[in-house]
């Protein structure tokens, strides 16, 4: 039921962005249309699912959903470019910069950042609930969420000593976690309801999610990764499991997959995809 559930996100959130790109031409779309091709759509998923559970209709959270890809796609953009992380390789395809170059792939990444919050404006939805969706998006993607995450990121490259627990579990809750937040929370706040209790589930999942891509680094093939592993081993840098031990990282992944599975108690039933998404991050091969 749940891998039918991401399929059916999978396509429909596709069809959406090709929706929303159709318009646009040159070579900066034709990068677009090309970084937001593939991918799990787990963020798209999270949208999807909490706009269910609050009777949003599938039209307006689709929009929504390819919002949080766009997002996702732009800070991959620019986050694999020679000054971030200098890959070669993403979701088993050359990066954008390699397939064009430096400059397109700037540019690509400023393009999919506007026209997500363009989208995020236009929904067909009540104007408090966009301006909360286009607020809370600014935030998470921003100095307070990614951006500062992907800053702490850059800095721990060249700190004297590793991170701690504290400052890594910081770090990610910014860089990978604030998107995955603002994912789940996302159809309660279309709504106009609670998001305490899917910001709580959300919450948890991305902790659990980056804790499983450190294990993935050290223990999962490159070809079903599509991209190179093991960069943070190989230069030196603290993750989950160089600070817990790889027994302790896991224990402590399936913990936060409880932990988020308990957050959803209030929706009953209705959230077994939610709670069957926050298994499948710990389970992933990719």
């Amino acid at each position: 039921m749940f891998q039918d559930a991401l399929t059916d996100a999978q396509t429909r959130v596709q069809h959406s962005l090709d929706g929303v790109m159709h318009p646009l031409d040159g070579v900066i779309a034709d990068a677009m249309r090309y970084t937001c091709t593939g991918g799990k759509r787990l963020r798209a998923f999270l949208v999807m699912e909490g706009a269910r559970l609050h009777g949003v209709s599938p039209q307006v959270a689709d929009q929504a959903a390819a919002a949080i890809e766009m997002i996702h796609a732009y800070s991959l953009v620019h986050d694999d470019l020679p000054c971030m992380d200098n890959d070669d390789l993403r979701r088993g395809m050359p990066t954008v910069h390699i397939q064009w170059d430096e400059a397109t792939a700037v540019l690509t990444g400023d393009a999919l950042q506007t026209l997500a919050f363009e989208v995020l404006s236009n929904l067909e939805a009540s104007a408090q609930a966009r301006l909360a969706l286009v607020s809370t998006m600014a935030k998470a993607a921003g100095a307070e969420g990614m951006v500062l995450g992907q800053a702490l990121d850059i800095a721990a490259e060249s700190a004297e000593t590793p991170l701690t627990l504290a400052e890594i579990t910081r770090l990610q809750a910014g860089k990978t976690g604030a998107l995955i937040e603002w994912s789940g929370q996302a159809g309660a706040i279309l709504a106009e309801a609670d998001p305490t209790s899917l910001r709580q589930y959300a919450q948890a999942l991305g902790l659990a999610f980056q804790i499983a891509d450190d294990i993935l680094d050290i223990e999962g093939d490159a070809a079903k990764a599509g991209k190179r592993l093991q960069k943070d081993a190989d230069a030196g840098k603290a993750t989950f499991v160089s600070l817990l031990g790889m027994d302790a990282a896991k224990a402590r992944a399936k913990e936060l997959v409880v932990q988020a599975c308990d957050a959803l108690s209030p929706y009953g039933d209705g959230a077994n995809n939610l709670k069957a998404a926050a298994r499948f991050v710990i389970d992933r091969d990719t």
